[in-house]
């Protein structure tokens, strides 16, 4: 029978650690296994309205457009309407949606379908923490949190290998399928062992003019800043959406004061922890965003990586998230989330820091089957990457559980489905504005300093951009001089995007040493007199 720290077997709540994690598990996978399966969905799928490249972006970010967007909604009906009954919604709902893209005849129908999988998702990435927070108590929730925070990880790091796998092997529709076992076994773990528990104070009304508008903001931020790197911010449908987002979040704090049962109650954010943790979260995971985006760019399309061997070169720092994020849950309920909420980040950022003295010309480490050899990791691997990697990685494993113990720890356990769903919108919706942002800034950098290199070249011209982008492979018949000074500016612009990420990164370990309350994050049976958000009705079988 599994144990959890010091040695006590809690079968019950084993079974609701599992059910969490496998209702998070198939949101996450599914942010990134379909990556890989993107090139086959294009060419396979017949399409009616939309263009081949236009549809794969659809398929991708319609799902993350949904799953952003009803959040908040669905946190405050986990809450409401109680937390096992939605995420056996929300799973069943996913499986659902799941199958019908597997299915799906054409492209338009296969958008839709994602647009709905994305929906059913929102109900579990927040019921699944709240679901951990109502079961546990003390250092056995900050370990538990650091389960779901490894699960998490793993999933997304597994994601395009086993795309890949399944694309190449079986079909490109297994990508999706996959999602059923895991459905199946959340289904009949959460209906056998998961107690019902809701919060019993809440009416039973739910603020749909709130919810309405919260959803505008967060899917009009969303949707502009997608679509705006699209298009290249060329296309005003990005700075439409912009606005009425913008629009959307000025109003939304008028709004819950003036309602009377208001969707998101603003003493929330009368909690400091609470506060800074979400401002934090923006800083660090803008930074995140960041980072991934413009290093996977980097070492595949100016230094000659393969997609496999980026993808490896950052397993080190993975393997420590995965192994030891458990450990550090547990540590932060011991010992108050604090001083790895500042350590994390700092770490972090001294790796971004090595990673931003690449030069053009490191050596790839390019991943073959075929021969053996190319296993052997490249000498400029080996120094500019590698121990950037293991640092930052070491960082994140420090930070990502403590950050989610803080959190969860920081609001009653009544509010918990809301509370990580305020927290897992701004975790995707700010990363995204932050990375429309500095692309526009590296996109100025990279053509400023290509201009400088080519004297003559008009870098602002439609021709030359659609030639040659930052930090992307020129076009085939560019001249070798441009080719060159397209190299040497996109190692600037990818050392730019490092510094303004560890700029971030050292601005949330900032924000956490003065906002942070120094005491002990969460104490052993902290809020069990609030009968776990007072258990309902209809406790599952075996609860």
């Amino acid at each position: 029978m599994p144990a959890m720290p010091g040695g006590r077997a809690v079968s019950p709540k084993i079974w609701t650690l599992v059910a969490a994690v496998l209702g998070s598990g198939i949101v996450f996978l599914d942010s990134t296994v379909v990556n890989v399966a993107l090139p086959a969905i294009g060419r396979e799928l017949p399409r009616l309205f939309v263009g081949q490249l236009e549809g794969q972006s659809y398929v991708y970010n319609g799902y993350l457009l949904t799953l952003s967007a009803l959040l908040i909604l669905a946190g405050a009906l986990n809450d409401r309407l109680g937390r096992r009954r939605m995420f056996l919604v929300g799973l069943a709902g996913f499986g659902l949606t799941s199958v019908l893209c597997g299915l799906a005849p054409d492209m338009e129908l296969l958008v839709l379908f994602r647009l709905l999988q994305g929906a059913a998702g929102a109900l579990l990435v927040p019921g699944s923490l709240a679901l951990i927070t109502v079961a546990f108590d003390g250092e056995e929730r900050g370990w538990a949190i650091g389960v779901w925070a490894a699960a998490s990880s793993a999933t997304t790091l597994l994601g395009p290998l086993v795309g890949g796998l399944l694309v190449d092997d079986v079909t490109w529709r297994a990508v999706f399928l996959i999602n059923v076992p895991f459905v199946l076994a959340g289904l009949w773990v959460t209906w056998r062992h998961v107690s019902e528990s809701r919060d019993a104070a809440a009416s039973h009304s739910l603020d749909w003019l709130g919810a309405s508008v919260v959803a505008l903001a967060v899917g009009g931020l969303s949707f502009g800043a997608i679509f705006g790197q699209q298009r290249d911010w060329q296309d005003p449908l990005a700075f439409i959406a912009l606005g009425l987002g913008i629009v959307a979040a000025i109003v939304f704090p008028f709004l819950m004061r003036s309602r009377r049962d208001p969707l998101v109650p603003l003493e929330l954010f009368r909690s400091r922890d609470f506060s800074t943790t979400n401002l934090s979260t923006f800083l660090i995971y803008g930074a995140l965003y960041v980072s991934f985006y413009f290093l996977t760019l980097f070492t595949q399309n100016t230094l000659g990586y393969t997609a496999a061997a980026a993808g490896l070169s950052g397993l080190p720092g993975s393997v420590a998230l995965i192994g030891f994020s458990p450990r550090f849950g547990a540590l932060a309920a011991r010992y108050g989330p604090r001083r790895f909420m500042v350590l994390g980040p700092l770490l972090m950022a001294l790796g971004i820091l090595w990673l931003a003295r690449a030069p053009a010309d490191s050596s790839p480490w390019i991943l073959r089957a075929t021969d053996l050899a190319s296993f052997i990791p490249s000498s400029g691997y080996l120094i500019d990457f590698l121990p950037g990697q293991l640092v930052f990685g070491i960082g994140l494993t420090i930070m990502v559980a403590p950050l989610t113990t803080a959190l969860m720890a920081s609001i009653p356990v009544e509010r918990s489905g809301l509370g990580s769903a305020i927290n897992n919108a701004i975790s995707r919706v700010g990363p995204q504005l932050a990375g429309a942002v500095i692309f526009v800034v590296i996109t100025i950098s990279f053509y400023n300093g290509l201009a400088a290199r080519v004297p003559g070249l008009a870098v602002d011209s439609t021709a030359v951009r659609q030639r040659i982008a930052p930090l992307n492979v020129p076009a085939s018949g560019t001249p070798a001089d441009e080719v060159a000074a397209a190299q040497a500016a996109s190692t600037e612009s990818f050392h730019l995007a490092m510094l303004v990420s560890a700029g971030l990164l050292l601005a949330g370990a900032a924000v956490n040493a003065v906002g942070i309350s120094s005491g002990v994050a969460v104490q052993v049976s902290d809020r069990r007199e609030q009968a776990a958000a007072a258990p309902a009705e209809g406790t599952g079988e075996g609860a």
